[in-house]
């Protein structure tokens, strides 16, 4: 079935408290999606963010990021005031994101929720007692590990003390008793975001809106997944990385990529029926009906650069689990839709484990006008069966390409989609993309709006200044979706 959708981030919705979460913006997001014509709603991960605020980093790759914890719900449940809300700050920009202000102060007013929660009674409740069972497997780790990390200010597990950085029983123990209201707090964060999380997907697909969520290849060294697992890794007794994730040098950078990620144990995942990436998997299609799995590359070879490294050019490829990962999932878990983020150069055991497993993978537009080359991301060359996008949040918008962009490229791109002179560049883009063969077309919020660079969302490899990008809830005027409906219905995405 062709369907239509938009990638915008959670974080990014308009909203009060300095960042978007799951209020009634989002719910009032929805109403646009369904007014538009679009059956898809494509976010960025989850997960709590770290240092660089980026949600490829996060500090369990199960937990909820609290930020996206709606305050205004917990003014109507009683467990906050509208001035303890209104008093902090959250920061002055309503259309960009400031961090360091959100954390400073996001934590110190869900205290106050949480000190109020735990008076009224509400971790003796059966639905909070039943969330902790059911959740125990990672959530147990986490709460401790972010208590422990909050009292060695901060840092990362490699960074604490011997006995709990090695997990010794007698020091897991201590910190258990001494940290207790701490991990409370932790665990009650990830019950209200469960809660208000399932209430929004829940209204999207009453709507017809299925969410496709993200799941990054990867996990971060400073994780409770890395310090409670270290045997899924490669790492040494002593916890630091044998080896670690990046990509390798190429036109875009002479020095390549180095990530930093701890790098998979394979030979010990297939030992264990790949357990862990499993229950991984699971979470994350209880979360979102779509799954996106980033870096798919990564299960058919991946790059491995020994550490300690200042760049990723030493590094090589090594074989991944291929096609074997795949179908034991299947055999475990049932079927799950996927895509399968399958950009950038795809070596012969990428495109083999594609065909075989049989996701869509995805096309890029912005990478598809260079000087007149043949690629295959020129739609053309499209099957049905993948999903096309104009641009992603690791490139910069459609108008800000526009700007930067060599003329020839910029006239292939006018010439191929046979632009009228009237018709906007971003909307001659997103037409191509929604006439194209490819059955879903997915189009960031940014390039619906004609915004350029200043809306970006990612630059890689780079820190400070990514993620910050917020809507002006004043510009999703009727008149666009409508312009989006009739777009959608022109190119046979509306039909049920």
């Amino acid at each position: 079935m062709r369907k239509s959708g938009m990638l915008m981030p959670v974080s990014a919705l308009p909203g009060a408290y300095g960042i978007g979460c799951f209020s009634k913006e989002a719910y009032e997001f929805v109403d646009i999606l369904k007014e538009a014509g679009q059956k898809l709603w494509q976010i960025l991960p989850l997960g709590q963010t770290g240092y660089g605020d980026s949600p490829y980093q996060s500090f369990s790759t199960f937990a909820g990021n609290p930020y996206f914890i709606d305050l205004e719900t917990l003014i109507e449940d009683e467990l906050l005031t509208k001035e303890e809300c209104d008093q902090a700050d959250f920061g002055e920009n309503e259309e960009e994101i400031d961090y360091e202000k959100i954390y400073n102060a996001r934590f110190k007013v869900l205290k106050l929720a949480y000190a109020r929660a735990k008076k009224n009674g509400l971790m003796e409740s059966k639905a909070y007692r039943t969330y902790l069972e059911e959740e125990k497997a990672w959530l147990a780790d986490y709460a401790l590990y972010m208590a422990v990390k909050d009292s060695f200010d901060g840092k990362s597990w490699d960074q604490w003390e011997e006995d709990i950085r090695l997990r010794k029983p007698e020091a897991i123990a201590a910190y258990q008793e001494q940290l207790s209201a701490e991990i409370d707090f932790y665990e009650f964060l990830q019950y209200l975001f469960a809660g208000q999380w399932a209430g929004l997907k829940t209204y999207a697909n009453e709507q017809g809106i299925e969410i496709i969520g993200d799941i990054p290849i990867y996990v971060a060294m400073d994780s409770a997944d890395t310090w409670a697992n270290p045997e899924l890794f490669q790492l040494y007794d002593d916890g630091d990385p044998i080896a670690v994730a990046g990509c390798p040098p190429d036109y875009f950078s002479a020095t390549g990529q180095l990530w930093g990620n701890p790098l998979y144990d394979w030979d010990y995942l297939e030992a264990t029926d790949y357990e862990w990436w499993f229950e991984r998997i699971k979470a994350a299609s209880k979360l979102y009906d779509i799954t996106r799995i980033d870096h798919f590359r990564a299960f058919a070879s991946y790059y491995s650069i020994p550490y300690p490294a200042e760049n990723a050019i030493n590094g090589e490829w090594v074989e991944g689990p291929r096609i074997k990962f795949f179908n034991m999932m299947e055999e475990a878990l049932g079927k799950i839709d996927i895509v399968a983020e399958d950009l950038g150069t795809l070596t012969p055991d990428v495109t083999e484990l594609m065909e075989q497993t049989g996701y869509p993978g995805m096309k890029v537009l912005e990478f598809a006008f260079d000087s007149g080359e043949e690629n295959d991301y020129l739609p053309h060359k499209y099957t049905e069966n993948c999903v096309v996008y104009t641009g992603t949040h690791d490139n910069d918008t459609v108008m800000g390409w526009l700007e930067t962009a060599k003329p020839e490229d910029v006239n292939y791109a006018r010439s191929y989609c046979q632009m009228p002179d009237d018709e906007p560049f971003n909307w001659g883009l997103i037409r191509v993309a929604y006439e194209s063969k490819a059955d879903t077309a997915i189009v960031p919020m940014q390039d619906i709006l004609g915004l350029g660079k200043e809306a970006r969302m990612n630059i890689p490899s780079t820190l400070g200044g990514n993620w910050v990008w917020r809507l002006n809830g004043a510009a999703l005027t009727d008149e666009l979706a409508d312009k989006l409906k009739t777009m959608s219905e022109k190119s046979g995405r509306l039909e049920d």
